[in-house]
């Protein structure tokens, strides 16, 4: 991010999702008198207040309150850089983890459906799924959540 404006630099760290919503809570001298220390880049942040505690032995509940944290929130830090390094502290990306509209019941009707005719499409399929259950799901998700059950089947049956 070398070389780019204060807005460039800004724009880089909203889209790696790592931008701090709250850099004015960030009242740590080195953040605030230094220029190498950016209060605005929450990973910077969050290490930063993490290898205070752990390296200088500085007291959690100061370190992040100074740091614009809660205790909770250093703890939580602390084990993500633990377990993943510096990727742990970028925050998970937004929205639900996996299928969670194609589910048993679903899936089941949809295999009964292929067994009497392999030759629906997934767009048909979605379009049983929209009728049948009122729930509204691409014809791609289908197709992944087919291949996904297929492939669970094929493991359990060589596992």
């Amino acid at each position: 991010m070398a070389g780019r404006g204060a807005d460039g630099k800004a724009r880089e760290l909203a889209a790696s999702r790592t931008l701090n919503p709250r850099p004015e809570a960030v009242v740590d001298v080195a953040f605030v008198s230094a220029g190498f220390f950016d209060a605005r880049d929450l990973v910077q942040v969050k290490y930063e207040m993490v290898r205070r505690v752990e390296s200088e032995g500085a007291s959690v509940s100061a370190t992040a309150d100074a740091f614009g944290f809660s205790r909770q929130s250093y703890y939580t830090a602390a084990a993500a850089l633990a377990d993943g390094g510096l990727a742990g502290l970028v925050p998970a990306k937004p929205g639900p983890r996996g299928a969670h509209k194609l589910i048993g019941e679903v899936l089941d009707h949809l295999d009964g459906l292929l067994a009497a005719d392999p030759g629906l499409r997934p767009a048909q399929l979605a379009a049983v799924v929209d009728e049948r259950f009122g729930v509204r799901v691409h014809p791609r998700s289908v197709e992944r959540a087919l291949a996904r059950r297929e492939a669970d089947a094929r493991s359990t049956k060589s596992g």
